[in-house]
């Protein structure tokens, strides 16, 4: 691992200046070298607004997108970079070295991908990564921002790893080696944030273990890796301008809406396009104990559990049953936040689908389920199969009848894994999905 420098020359903004055409070239390698050591393999070119001072900010997050072909929505993974490639593979999104190998199909993650797991950076890499591929192929991926990335940026730390406070910790001193090869080719404002950065690391250095779980910000807050984490995950900082601020709350893809906790009354009252563009604002120029009051307490879009008891008929359907009357186009919700412990679920006629299946490690180890909408219309989950070169099995969801439950088992089709025929047929206009019909379990 690299190590961070130990002391900065004093005339190091003095440094003469490159020629001209090399100082952009300079530094897009220094960004591609620092980023590839974070992510751990390949990453996605930065994008221009991941600087603090950018000229641009973010775009801001989608709201309604039209209908699909093919729509794979994909829980919480806190963190499992391993579990998370399990799932997107199972889908027929990535190839075996995991790159997007879904074609036209649009992907929703729906947030808490930070917390309860080691590898949260390489995760956020990643998940960057794969939503330029599947941009360059035609398809999507949308990354929604849950509790626990607005509990981050607030700097509540409390579900935080050890193995991810280490990892933030390198983050910092590869930020650090980033500033100063910068300042080698004379950039002034690289060697000022260098200084700044040998300063903060000098007045916070200390060899004491790296501390993880309840109350680390409040319990350690002058700890190296807890100052790394809120340098990063902050208002304004580098990795929420990067990888959580572009992020939407709230999105809806055809006939299907999608949030973390729950879309309630309250926030279609106070509209939906609000609630991303102020997340958004907040995580870009905001302060971290300001958080926006839809985002906080039991009644927010990220911490609602209104449609996901375990038992259906204790679910809020007819709050539901408003919300997505007055939401033009939307049948139905998918949310996560709340883990299913026998896997995806359904509950209110089929109105709402619950994505948490536990998958990380960190909060349950379930082994991984993903939701498919076909011609935003046929509600399918698929799940992995114990034997060996099976292939994914998958349930049909009825859309009637309160508290429904997978209603029909498929049995899938021999020849290929049903995900990549999915993905097959999705590049494939008028291709069938399966070739077999659900019959009842």
């Amino acid at each position: 691992m690299w190590r961070r420098p130990q002391q900065a020359s004093p005339d190091v903004a003095q440094a003469p200046a490159c020629p001209t055409y090399f100082p952009e070239l300079w530094t897009s390698f220094v960004h591609a070298f620092v980023d590839v050591l974070h992510a751990g393999g390949p990453a996605a070119p930065r994008p221009a607004h991941a600087a603090p001072h950018a000229p641009a900010p973010p775009p801001e997050p989608p709201l309604v997108l039209p209908a699909v072909p093919r729509l794979v929505a994909i829980g919480d993974l806190h963190g499992d970079l391993a579990k998370a490639r399990r799932a997107f593979r199972l889908a027929g999104l990535v190839d075996e070295q995991d790159n997007w190998a879904g074609g036209t199909t649009t992907a929703v993650q729906v947030g808490d991908v930070l917390d309860r797991g080691d590898h949260e950076l390489a995760l956020l890499y990643w998940l960057e990564r794969l939503r330029r591929q599947a941009a360059a192929a035609g398809g999507a991926l949308h990354v929604l921002n849950g509790n626990h990335e607005t509990m981050n940026v607030a700097s509540q730390f409390r579900y935080a790893t050890r193995g991810a406070m280490h990892s933030f910790r390198q983050w910092l001193h590869g930020h650090t080696l980033e500033a100063a090869l910068q300042a080698q080719c004379g950039c002034a404002a690289s060697a000022t944030q260098l200084r700044s950065l040998l300063r903060m690391q000098r007045e916070h250095a200390g060899g004491q273990p790296v501390p993880g779980g309840a109350g680390l910000h409040h319990t350690h807050p002058e700890h190296p890796a807890a100052v790394a984490r809120t340098t990063a995950l902050r208002p304004g900082g580098e990795v929420t301008r990067r990888f959580l601020a572009p992020n939407p709350v709230v999105l809806q893809v055809g006939s299907t809406l999608f949030a973390h906790g729950g879309v309630l009354r309250q926030h279609v009252d106070y509209g939906l396009a609000r609630i991303n563009k102020e997340t958004q604002e907040w995580m870009l120029h905001g302060s971290a104990d300001a958080k926006p009051r839809f985002l906080s307490g039991r009644n927010a879009v990220v911490w609602s559990r209104h449609y996901s008891a375990h038992d259906g008929g204790r679910c809020d359907c007819e709050q539901l049953q408003e919300v997505l009357q007055r939401l033009p186009g939307a049948e139905r919700m998918v949310v996560g936040h709340t883990i299913q412990e026998d896997g995806i679920s359904s509950a209110c006629g089929g109105r709402v689908l619950r994505i948490d299946v536990g998958l990380s490690r960190g909060c349950g180890d379930g082994d991984p389920q993903v939701l498919e909408i076909v011609n935003d219309k046929v509600v399918r989950r698929l799940s992995e199969v114990a034997q060996e070169n099976a292939a994914p099995a998958e349930a049909a969801f009825t859309s009637g009848g309160k508290g429904a439950a997978p209603a029909a088992a498929v049995d899938p089709p021999p020849a290929a894994p049903a995900a990549a025929a999915a993905a097959a047929a999705a590049t494939r206009p008028g291709a069938p999905l399966m070739s077999r019909q659900p019959t009842p379990s």
